[in-house]
């Protein structure tokens, strides 16, 4: 056999294959799977001609998607929402994951959306996964350097095409009090808690999963708490927002207090028997509440595909109907407004307290959208029959 370059070894772990392992002005070169030396030494070769012409002449060195994914989100370990921007990138890679950067746009994501549409998920959702796609090639137009040639990591970021929404969106979904009632014992308990906590302060459900005793601050002039949410856990994680507790959602607090050590809503693995024995299980923080205990119980009071953020639009609804100004609506739901300062006053957190106490309980108020009337006027036709309820099982 001859002289092979040097770096490139057979490889050990795989009899008959080969590895090249080399440094070359400060840059490491790895790579294995290599069937012969020749096949080995033609990669490293040119490998070493291209950030030799980089180095001489500032050419843009080339970057995968993935490269450029995994850099995002170790510089974006803190943002509120990148456990679901994780799970949105699992499913692009494997359409444009070993592309390089300037070789996605939307002829490449094409396979990826139509996949996704046969699959049966809507526009929004898959909207959602293309917009981290965008920013990710925004950065690396914009942002992000090579630390050699100090040219950004794109030359140019495409114009990445969203679906349109107008038709395909699902329309709010607020409910009744009435539906309300019929929910709530299909819960399971710790869901039960989680949902009437939202009910009646207007959280999002993955701040409420979140919601931790280090962030909460009493009010004495109120006899009530607020929760003082840091930035990453709020969504676009530019301040800290409040969640102001009435009555209602401060006996939730209080039924939780004690369970977990740091998080307030907390959920464990109850008895069936052998009830005079403590539970095994600890109580463990709730990852998300639209799980398959939110899911049956939506089925068993017969509503259809509740989601969890329509509870929210049940507190902007009742807060209309009981003549809370917009702006004080906006402050509850963390919509986006310039009239709440940066540090909330007290003279502040009594006003939203005031509004929250008008949809603790049911005023007998309309409460309902168009939607719902059509909803109720199918069903009175026998056009759209509602489900039965079914019986909550005995624990």
């Amino acid at each position: 056999m001859g002289r092979t370059t040097p770096g490139v070894y057979p490889d050990p772990s795989k009899p008959g294959y080969w590895q090249v392992d080399k440094w070359f002005k400060g840059h490491r070169f790895r790579q294995r799977g290599f069937e012969s030396a020749d096949e080995a030494q033609g990669w490293l070769i040119g490998e070493i001609s291209k950030k030799r012409t980089e180095l001489l002449h500032g050419t843009r060195p080339a970057r995968n998607f993935d490269e450029a994914a995994a850099h995002y989100l170790l510089t974006h370990q803190t943002k509120a929402s990148i456990a679901t921007e994780i799970h949105l990138l699992k499913s692009v890679m494997p359409h444009i994951g070993t592309l390089a950067l300037h070789q996605i746009h939307d002829s490449t994501l094409a396979p990826y959306v139509n996949a996704r549409l046969a699959a049966g998920l809507a526009h929004k959702t898959i909207n959602l996964a293309l917009g981290v796609v965008r920013r990710i090639l925004n950065l690396a137009a914009t942002c992000w350097r090579d630390e050699v040639t100090g040219k950004t990591w794109l030359e140019q970021a495409p114009k990445i095409t969203l679906l349109p929404l107008v038709g395909h969106q699902r329309p709010p979904r607020p409910i009744t009090w009435s539906e309300q009632r019929t929910l709530m014992p299909a819960l399971p308990a710790h869901l039960e808690r989680m949902a009437l906590f939202v009910l009646n302060t207007g959280a999002r459900d993955d701040v409420v999963c979140n919601l931790q005793w280090a962030w909460e601050i009493k009010v004495p002039e109120l006899g009530v708490s607020v929760f003082d949410v840091p930035p990453e856990h709020v969504k676009g994680g530019r301040r800290s927002r409040v969640i102001v507790c009435n009555s209602v959602a401060q006996s939730v607090v209080e039924s939780c207090r004690g369970m977990h050590t740091t998080h307030v809503f907390a959920y464990r693995r109850e008895r069936v028997k052998k009830m005079d024995e403590q539970p095994e299980m600890p109580y463990r923080p709730i990852q998300t509440m639209n799980n398959n205990g939110w899911q049956s119980a939506r089925k068993a009071a017969g509503l259809g595909d509740l989601h969890v953020h329509d509870l929210r639009h049940t507190v902007g609804m009742r807060l209309r109907e009981s003549g809370v100004p917009e702006g004080s609506i906006a402050d509850v739901l963390w919509h986006v407004t310039t009239t709440m300062t940066r540090h909330y006053s007290v003279a502040q957190i009594v006003e939203l307290h005031a509004a929250l106490e008008k949809i603790r309980d049911d005023s007998g108020r309309w409460n309902r959208s168009l939607a719902m009337l059509k909803r109720e006027q199918e069903e009175a036709r026998g056009l759209n029959p509602p489900k039965v309820p079914e019986q909550r099982k005995a624990a």
